[in-house]
């Protein structure tokens, strides 16, 4: 009788192996339980999701004390920044950990009732109740240049960096009647280098495309478009019956986003040669813009090209639009008060909104075609 072999060594093919318990449920997941087991814990749905937030809505709360009435991405949509009615500008972080990393609180005396991100540094143009254009660093939080800039209340501005100078422009929109422009930068000085006299108020002003012309919306239910070099006005577009409130530029320059005191949201054709003779290319509907003459600001999607138009309304959610069909892709809710401001991330299907209750939401959108 021989010794029997030494068995050969287990092979690793095919071998059931025990794996690990893992803690977190997957990132497209969402648990809840009242108990701390994990065994416990009950999914409740699936979710699909489309970008890197922390969740697919965040609450961003506590940095302001009254409404806010702007809300900006910055071009890299790694920050955000928030104006508030009580004279002071939040600093957020897009991605986790959503740190409000600063509060500029001694910048103004007034409202501040609009906000720009500098498209070539670190800058932060904010304009006021309180008649003054205000440049911030904000890396260092200070404030670096303070215009008074109009003889009323300052609504709107924007900046453009496509004049071909190379130096960065601003506009600014005022109840005095007018929009003036000055030049950004540390070497830009305190006076304007063009003003347009409207005639009216002036609710909002957008630059075009090319830096060239300049659409102003005015009380007059009008937007009145002005080219820089001529300094005279060129044309208008009409619409609305009632107030423009805004406006917005789509990312390919063709097309203006200007929702109205009368609920309606029309996208004007603004290419050289329109093939309509009243440029009106959409009238949107389902934002009521209520009583209170709140000036809602709307924007266009960016990372698909500018498919989609938000603007938020009275009735406390944000209207979310196709702008082919010109049919209501989303009615998001969420806020406690008037949705004022609206923008989306410029990479992702981000969306950020801003609201009467002095809370902001950031939430995820299905990604465009």
């Amino acid at each position: 009788m021989s010794k029997r072999g030494a068995s050969p060594p287990p092979s690793t093919e095919g071998t059931l192996v025990k794996r690990a318990r893992s803690n977190s449920p997957a990132r497209n997941q969402i648990a809840i339980s009242s108990s701390n087991d994990e065994r416990q814990k009950a999914l409740i749905r699936s979710v699909k999701r489309t970008s890197n937030l922390e969740a697919p809505i965040i609450s961003l709360s506590g940095s302001h004390s009254a409404e806010i009435l702007s809300c900006r991405f910055d071009a890299t949509g790694q920050n955000i920044a928030a104006c508030s009615a009580d004279r002071s500008v939040s600093l957020w972080r897009t991605y986790p950990p959503n740190t409000n990393y600063g509060l500029l609180s001694s910048h103004h005396k007034a409202p501040i009732l609009d906000l720009q991100w500098s498209l070539f540094s670190p800058q932060l143009y904010t304009v006021s109740a309180d008649h003054t254009l205000c440049f911030t660093d904000v890396t260092t939080g200070k404030r670096t240049k303070k215009i008074r800039a109009h003889r009323g209340i300052i609504n709107a501005l924007d900046r453009t960096m496509a004049g071909g100078a190379g130096i960065e422009l601003i506009a600014t929109a005022s109840d005095d009647g007018t929009v003036r422009v000055w030049e950004g930068g540390e070497e830009g000085g305190k006076n304007s280098v063009a003003v347009f006299e409207v005639g009216c108020p002036v609710t909002s002003v957008a630059w075009s495309a090319d830096g060239q012309n300049l659409y102003i919306s005015a009380l007059d239910n009008e937007i009145h478009v002005y080219d820089l070099r001529k300094g005279e006005q060129v044309y208008a577009l009409t619409g609305h019956s009632d107030t423009p409130t805004s406006l917005a530029l789509s990312p390919n320059g063709s097309y203006l986003l200007s929702p109205s005191f009368s609920s309606h949201t029309i996208i004007h054709d603004v290419r050289p040669f329109s093939p309509s003779p009243s440029r009106i290319h959409r009238i949107l509907q389902g934002a009521p813009a209520g009583f209170e003459n709140t000036l809602l600001k709307g924007a266009w999607s960016k990372d698909d090209g500018g498919q989609r138009v938000a603007v938020g309304g009275a009735d406390r959610m944000v209207c979310v639009w196709d702008v082919e069909s010109g049919r209501v892709l989303y009615k998001l809710p969420g806020h406690k008060g008037t949705v004022t401001c609206v923008d989306f991330h410029p990479r992702e299907p981000i969306i950020l909104t801003s609201s009467k209750d002095g809370t902001m939401l950031l939430g995820e959108l299905d990604p465009g075609l």
